[in-house]
């Protein structure tokens, strides 16, 4: 098997993954998986149910250990160190995992005392989170007390307490409604840019494309494919031509024309009314212009045409097979009590 020694040293990746595997029984939720998160970036993480993206946080953040395979993040061996590691990263899974009887100043003192910050710097600590998260006006509420939206936002901060090098953020913004996953989604650019690097695990395409720099797909518990969102939305291939009339009375119309055209390979045209436009698949440069010349040579004046690449999430169709489902990595339970030491 290769080892992490055997690659050409990079000083600017910060998680380094090779051959990784992890059994639950027969199921193997993990298998042979490779990856590499360059330093101050977002890397993000997509796979429908199941893929095991949770699995593979997991063994990252110490929590459970790999059945085989090496993975070194911030420097330090997932298996072999531990317990240094867990003080250079932070973690924010599906759900808000703070003590709900604690008030939200508490929970954050509390976690900074227990990584060995001094009284005066876990209080200054706790004080800059709460502000910077917004949440200074409820520091003595209960956090059981608090929405949903505030509590994925405390527990943001309590992962950022320790000033981690990386943060895992395991489907960060499930259930919360689209202003506060903005809100999520502006501290997680903040982080980046004070040079955090992320490993984020999502089934939102909206989220993927907002917030990483990269992507890696997995199913099945393999990488199935990687790279900048550009890059996979060209090997899926196909453009979509968006065509505007400059009469919108000319809009059904120009779709008939352009189903009648009989040019090789070119799909059926749709009509999108809301743009006023209508899209047509089209698979290479020459069908592209054949059809602008023969939208022309037909006397339709045209308003404005542009070509679109697939959405990421006929990317995320494409290469798995399945449309993006709601998040929830199926772990079984008993490995949820495995740690590693």
């Amino acid at each position: 098997m290769t080892r992490i020694d055997d690659y050409p040293e990079t000083a600017k990746s910060a998680v380094t993954v090779r051959g990784l595997v992890k059994h639950y029984g027969r199921t193997k939720a993990l298998d042979g998986v490779d990856l590499d998160v360059r330093e101050g970036t977002v890397m993000g993480v997509l796979g429908p149910n199941g893929a095991g993206k949770t699995t593979l946080v997991r063994i990252l953040s110490t929590l459970i250990a790999p059945d085989a395979g090496q993975a070194v993040v911030a420097g330090y061996d997932v298996v072999r160190q531990p317990r240094q590691l867990r003080r250079v990263i932070g973690l924010t899974g599906q759900y808000a995992s703070v003590d709900e009887k604690l008030p939200g100043w508490e929970n954050l003192y509390m976690i900074g005392r227990l990584l060995d910050l001094p009284r005066k710097a876990a209080r200054a600590r706790a004080d800059e989170m709460l502000e910077r998260f917004s949440l200074t006006e409820a520091a003595r509420r209960p956090a059981g007390t608090y929405s949903g939206g505030m509590r994925r936002r405390l527990d943001l901060a309590a992962s950022m307490i320790g000033r981690p090098a990386v943060l895992f953020l395991d489907e960060p913004t499930t259930g919360l409604d689209p202003r506060t996953r903005n809100e999520v989604w502006d501290e997680v650019q903040r982080m980046v840019g004070d040079g955090v690097t992320v490993l984020l695990t999502t089934q939102y395409m909206e989220e993927a494309e907002q917030l990483a720099s990269e992507l890696t797909v997995v199913d099945r518990g393999k990488v199935i494919a990687g790279g900048r969102i550009e890059e996979l939305k060209a090997k899926v291939g196909g453009r979509t031509l968006r065509i505007r009339p400059a009469d919108p009375l000319r809009l059904r119309p120009l779709a008939a024309f352009l189903d009648g055209l009989g040019i090789t390979g070119l799909a059926t045209t749709t009509v999108d009314p809301e743009r006023d436009s209508v899209l047509v698949p089209v698979l290479s440069d020459e069908q592209l212009t054949a059809v602008i010349g023969a939208v022309t040579a037909h006397g339709i004046t045209l308003a404005a045409v542009t070509t679109e690449l697939p959405s990421l999430d006929e990317v995320f169709l494409s290469l798995t097979g399945h449309r993006a489902s709601a998040p929830q990595d199926a772990v079984p339970a008993d490995a949820r009590e495995e740690v590693a030491v």
